[in-house]
């Protein structure tokens, strides 16, 4: 009984969860284009009645994916779930058209609102070089020591937030969550909101910047190292096990040895996001070519702005393709 309920409650809940987000995109539309207000109750009411008018049809994106049946396969188009996430995704595009209020007219009509940063590109101010220069080093630098700092921390909590790794008992599921969701909350956090905290803590400069790329890619590279653990031959686990190896040796001699390519390509690559990062991050008092490109935007020295484009843009190109080219023969060598 327990069993068939599961799936039942799963499928009246995600039906719900569909039916209140339409109704409620609905109620917005109708706000936004006239004006009128619909009541919250209508909302709630409204979503409860499609989702159990559907449900006892039998055919609607909940029964499809958590129940199931051989009346719901089929071409999508012949059956009411398919026709639903269709609905859902014209209502999103439509909402999110109006939410962002995309204006195509006024993006080819207003070019000329953008002639003095256009001119300051075309015509940068080379006697600025060396100084800018210098940010820029202090950029990447920053970029790298954040990515460094970050391997340890996050080389150790990726073998805790493995699913194939975690025992199945409370102890072993329940840090398996919590560095979870630890990684998750801290990944959310953009960099940029990092930056703003860290400047208040120990002040404006690069130390503020690196701070925040730090913890943002501690998050980011235990997501990354993890789902690449859970990926890994288990064969070579068991056969480690079968030896009567404890659990740290297990880690040493069947799990490193497997992931350790991988490791590399994905912290290099994190490092290349954090050298696009930390321009950002100088924007919000991080330090940088982007607290440089900030202030001569504040006094309209297009010309400067022109160049500090022209730096980031080269420098930007250059880690790409030279991290891409590393990334691609460590993960040959696997």
């Amino acid at each position: 009984m327990k069993n068939k309920t599961l799936p039942i409650f799963k499928a009246i809940v995600t039906d719900f969860l569909f039916w209140f987000y339409v109704v409620g995109c609905g109620r917005y539309l109708v706000y936004q284009w006239f004006e009128v207000h619909l009541n919250f109750n209508y909302h709630i009411a409204v979503s409860l009645f499609l989702t159990l008018l559907f449900f006892i049809i039998g055919d609607s994106i909940g029964k499809k994916f958590f129940v199931g049946s051989k009346k719901l396969n089929g071409k999508w188009y012949f059956h009411f779930w398919g026709l639903f996430i269709v609905l859902g995704l014209i209502v999103t595009f439509v909402v999110g058209w109006n939410v962002v209020e995309v204006k195509p007219v006024k993006f080819f009509t207003k070019f000329i609102n953008a002639k003095n940063i256009v001119s300051g590109i075309l015509d940068p101010n080379f006697d600025i070089f060396i100084p800018m220069l210098s940010a820029l080093a202090e950029t990447i630098f920053l970029a790298l020591l954040a990515t460094f700092f970050a391997i340890p921390f996050a080389f150790v909590l990726s073998f805790f937030a493995a699913r194939n790794l975690m025992p199945k008992t409370i102890l072993g599921n329940t840090v398996y969550i919590v560095i979870r969701t630890i990684a998750t909350f801290f990944r959310s956090v953009e960099a940029v909101v990092w930056a703003i905290i860290f400047s208040v803590w120990v002040g404006i400069g690069p130390f503020a910047g690196m701070l925040a790329l730090m913890i943002h890619s501690v998050a980011a590279l235990t997501k990354l190292y993890s789902e690449q653990i859970e990926n890994i031959d288990s064969g070579q686990i068991e056969a480690i096990k079968a030896t009567g190896a404890n659990q740290l040796q297990v880690w040493i001699y069947a799990v490193i040895p497997q992931i350790i390519s991988p490791y590399l390509a994905f912290t290099i690559y994190r490092w290349d996001i954090n050298v696009r990062m930390a321009t950002i991050v100088g924007f919000v008092g991080g330090g940088g070519i982007g607290l440089a490109l900030l202030q001569q935007q504040q006094l309209l020295r297009w010309h400067n702005v022109g160049l500090i484009i022209w730096l980031i843009a080269a420098t930007v190109w250059i880690m790409d393709m030279f991290s891409a080219k590393i990334r691609n023969k460590l993960l040959k060598t696997q």
